[in-house]
């Protein structure tokens, strides 16, 4: 009798029945019972009363029983983590075992027992059966090792487990070394600094002669290693690509992919007229079509990797296209794939072939599938320009069938088509026009409007036509408005005597009646056009339009880089990058292909950046940020290179806040702060429009004499400004070095930058996004490197920041985390920003003000500090002071000793309050700090020092 009678039982009290059986005598009526215990579980019964009763089965020769004791283990260890340190003797008598089936069944289990307190037992057992004679038990240990570095990394890493790891890449075993690449890969991608995997061609050659012998799965993992590997040149290339090729005739797909995969990125290495090059690109055909007679989930993975390779190499599958002909029972998700690939492929040899093909497919049941049909005839026009004619005669075929949804597809199509071969294929409107009242799908009515707009002068009752749309104008979709206003205007320049009425009209619902702020400004700008400069709006409205692009759907490039070095995992099929649908630091690694070279750089840099683990140079402050959020939230970030020409693009309100790009760039940068107060000064230097108040106290009794520290808010002289140090050196960003400082300007903080490469590449596209900080500090521009970076080159640029970014409170207070992109990767680093950039220009507070506010901070608020070794007078500290914005209010002499009583304003309205005593001969000052918000004093402080002393 089967197992199964097990799970028929629903008896009550069975967990005392259940615990008698399992203390009996008798070997059978133990396991029997035992079996029930676990066939309890698996159908979600709680069965964990029994645990110290089935924990002593566990002594017991049987390998059966064993190994459903240890299923019960397993299962239950976490939520009775005391009772599991009973069965530890167990595990570690177990993993001495004569047995290497029992040694290596208690070590899988200790390691899949995700409790701390065992863990800690586990060590000894583990580097034992890490060095045991029997491959079996070795294999198992390495996965463990990866097990247990999951729960404790820093255990692993102080046994010296990882070594031990390494050294089983040279195992004799071929699964051993499998398996312990596998636990060297999971490790590596959680900690992607760690440099594991140090490859080199020694370990390569290792990992190659142990291909041929290991498992399918083992394959994957080796293959999968290998593909993160950069050979050195060309000739170690081709090695690799020859000892990889036997892998594609393999049954499982999934080695197959992997070794595509290999194959694809070291094909980048290669020499084009090499004639190993055209080889392989031979070799690489047959075991993808293969792939595509197996079921149809497979077919699906099969043929979205198979579109990616396509766009990477077309010749690969150029000879190959019948195999992407569509099957009568393919599903749907097949059917489209295949169709989007075959449009790839199509040229001029094969078009009449795929054209005769698409038009059968227009005539099927699939409403979906026809829809895409015909697109694909409209995209093989527009990519095989020999073939256009016949598409046209085609579509006009399908038009004829007057059957809806092909209408309305083919004259979404044909509108393309008129926009990639302007005054050629016009005949056909009449026959399109005839159709105009079927159509009752947004985009089918948008192409219909802008033909009827774009060729208004061919058509005798274009106005007519358009004005049937515009009885129904608020009923329509956007898309169609838009398209209506722009025809109708066209329609108005070349025909102005006969449709001055319906312009009126299409301009008075567009822009009085609507409620859409698209359409609104689309009237306006062309009401306005209209009434000042006709012939100005004939140059804008009816300009000649740029051709259309053969291939408008293909992938980014530097992403297909990527997603090829994805091959075989779930990023090919989305074609998406990991870090798009991966949470968090895991497995976000950028790849790229290696540069066509002897000497690629490495396509995976361990050093992504000072943020999972690496610390920033001596020189810099060595802040190493403990959240994970430096990846998480700056590897989503879009950071778009920047333009190339003309003022930087605006950003949003919400990231701009008191800031405004306007035309000029950077002089025209205006600064405002969030403090309640008017925006302080305009353009770099000029005079303030209004002068804050407070600069213009009285003087008089009460603490002293007051300074009168008027004079404007213009550029302060002698702003201290940081000297400049290295963040980000050249050996941990692939030979870009970042050197910085920040600045405060009127009114403006800027962060200066000098950018060097030290490779031997040219960089561009650079960009910059912070990460939350504590004053939500942001760039308020693009990073304005304009021109290529090219080899030992170095350039200066300065930054406009702004202070309405998201906030998040760091620690220290003025760590700022930074990612800069460029076209090679995008890179990390932190750094400290001196918070006297924060301090505003209207920060002098009124006499009065100050006190009353200094006796309602609680006593408790207030910090003292010593300023050591300072030699300045009281007036000269004062007014080195006011120079980075912290005013004095009122000095007074007490006893020969100066008391200045100074105020501070941040960006974000916190005020400080100071009282500094500097007394004569006495290089030492003692400042005493009040604030609402008393962690910023600390930070206070070191601004008075740094400003004081430099």
């Amino acid at each position: 009798m089967t197992d199964s009678k097990y799970f028929t039982t629903t008896k009550k009290g069975e967990i005392f029945e259940l615990k008698a059986e399992l203390n009996s005598d008798k070997k059978e009526k133990k396991k029997e019972a035992v079996k029930k215990v676990i066939a309890s579980m698996t159908v979600g019964k709680d069965v964990s009363a029994l645990f110290p009763d089935v924990v002593n089965c566990m002594q017991t020769d049987n390998l059966e029983l064993k190994k459903l004791v240890y299923l019960y283990l397993m299962n239950y260890a976490k939520s009775q983590p005391d009772m599991a340190i009973m069965a530890v003797n167990t595990f570690v008598k177990d993993c001495e075992d004569a047995n290497p089936l029992i040694r290596a069944l208690a070590v899988r289990t200790m390691g899949c027992i995700r409790v701390d307190k065992i863990t800690e037992y586990l060590c000894e057992p583990l580097r034992k059966c890490l060095k045991d004679e029997d491959p079996y038990v070795r294999k198992t240990a390495a996965v463990c090792v990866a097990k247990l570095h999951d729960i404790n990394a820093q255990l692993v890493e102080d046994q010296g487990f990882l070594d031990t790891l390494k050294d089983l890449i040279s195992d004799s075993n071929p699964m051993v070394v499998a398996n312990a690449v596998a636990a060297l890969s999971e490790i590596a991608e959680s900690h992607p600094n760690s440099n594991l995997l140090d490859l080199n061609p020694q370990s390569i050659n290792k990992l190659l002669t142990a291909l041929n012998e290991c498992t399918e799965w083992g394959q994957i993992f080796i293959l999968d290693c290998l593909a993160n590997y950069t050979p050195r040149d060309d000739r170690e290339s081709q090695s690799i690509c020859e000892r990889v090729t036997p892998r594609l005739s393999h049954a499982n797909s999934a080695v197959v992919l992997s070794a595509v995969k290999v194959l694809m990125k070291f094909m980048e290495m290669l020499p084009k007229d090499l004639d190993y090059y055209g080889t392989l690109l031979k070799k690489l055909a047959p075991p993808l079509v293969t792939l595509l007679s197996a079921e149809p989930e497979l077919q699906y993975v099969a043929l979205r990797n198979i579109n990616l390779i396509v766009q990477k190499r077309p010749e690969i599958l150029k000879h190959e296209m019948k195999v992407f002909f569509v099957k009568y029972n393919d599903p749907i998700y097949v059917k489209l794939e295949k169709l989007d690939i075959m449009i790839r492929l199509a040229s001029q040899a094969n078009i009449a072939q795929v054209l005769a093909e698409l038009k059968e497919y227009a005539t099927e049941v699939d409403v979906d599938f026809v829809r895409k049909a015909v697109r694909a005839i409209g995209r093989c026009a527009i990519k095989v320009e020999q073939s256009a004619e016949r598409c046209v005669s085609t579509l006009l075929d399908l038009i004829q069938t007057k059957v809806n949804y092909v209408v309305q597809e083919a004259i979404v199509v044909i509108k393309d088509i008129f926009r990639k071969y302007p005054n050629k294929y016009e005949s056909v409107i009449a026959t399109l026009c005839e159709n105009l009242d079927s159509l009752d799908e947004p985009e089918a009515r948008a192409a219909m409007i802008w033909i009827v707009g774009e060729y208004a002068e061919r058509i005798d009752n274009a106005d007519e036509l358009l004005e049937s749309f515009l009885e129904g104008f608020h009923d329509e979709s956007t898309q169609v408005q838009l398209q209506l206003l722009t025809a109708i205007v066209k329609l108005f320049l070349k025909k102005p005597t006969e449709t001055q009425e319906l312009v009126q009209q299409v301009l008075s619902l567009a822009t009085q009646d609507s409620d859409n702020p698209d359409l609104r400004d689309r009237g306006y700008i062309y009401w306005r056009l209209l009434s000042t400069d006709p012939v100005a709006a004939k140059e804008v409205v009816l300009a000649e339009k740029p051709l259309i692009s053969e291939e408008t759907d293909l992938i980014e490039p530097t992403l297909l880089e990527e997603l090829i070095c994805h091959i075989g995992t779930l990023a090919s099929v989305y074609h998406k990058p990991p870090s798009a649908f991966v949470e968090g630091s895991r497995g976000v690694m950028h790849k790229r292909l290696p540069a066509r070279t002897g000497s690629g750089e490495s396509t995976e840099s361990p050093d992504v950046g000072t943020a999972a683990g690496g610390s920033a140079p001596e020189a810099a402050p060595s802040i190493i940020p403990s959240q994970g959020d430096l990846l998480g939230d700056l590897l989503n970030l879009d950071m778009a290179p920047p333009t190339t020409s003309g003022p930087p693009p605006p950003t949003t309100g919400m990231q701009m806040g008191g800031m405004d790009l306007l035309g000029g760039g950077l002089d025209s940068l205006l600064g405002g702060d969030l403090g309640g107060s008017p925006a302080m000064g305009a353009g770099f230097g000029a005079a303030p429009a209004v002068m804050p108040a407070s600069l213009n106290a009285p003087v008089g009794g009460g603490l002293g004499d007051l300074f009168d520290l008027g004079g404007g808010v213009g550029m302060p002289m002698g702003a201290y400004i940081p000297p400049k140090i290295v963040w980000l050196p050249a050996m941990k960003a692939k030979g870009l070095e970042i050197s910085g400082t920040f600045a405060r300007r009127a009114g403006v903080i800027q962060m200066e930058l000098i950018l060097t490469n030290k490779a031997m590449s040219i960089m561009t596209d650079f960009a910059i996004q912070f990460n939350r900080n504590s004053f939500g500090l942001a760039p308020a521009g693009p990073l304005q490197v304009l021109t290529p970076l090219g080899p030992n080159q170095t350039i200066e640029v300065s930054l406009p920041l702004s202070t309405v970014g998201p906030v998040m409170k760091m620690d220290p207070l003025n760590n700022l985390q930074v990612a800069v992109k460029n076209n090679i990767d995008v890179f990390y680093f932190s750094c400290q920003y001196p918070i006297s950039m924060l301090f505003v220009e209207d920060g002098k507070m009124e006499r009065q003000v100050f006190l009353a506010t200094w006796k309602d901070i609680p006593n408790d608020n207030e910090s003292q500090f010593q300023i050591k070794d300072c030699h300045l007078n009281s007036d000269a500290a004062s007014s080195k002071l006011q120079g980075s914005n912290i005013f004095t209010i009122a000095k007074r002499t007490v006893e020969g000793q100066d008391m200045l009583y100074m105020s501070i304003k941040l960006s974000n309205g916190i005020w400080v309050l100071a009282e500094l005593r500097v007394q004569a001969g006495n290089p030492n000052y003692t400042i005493s700090l009040k604030c609402r918000a008393p962690e910023v004093s600390q930070c206070v402080f070191q601004c008075y020092e740094a400003v004081l002393k430099n």
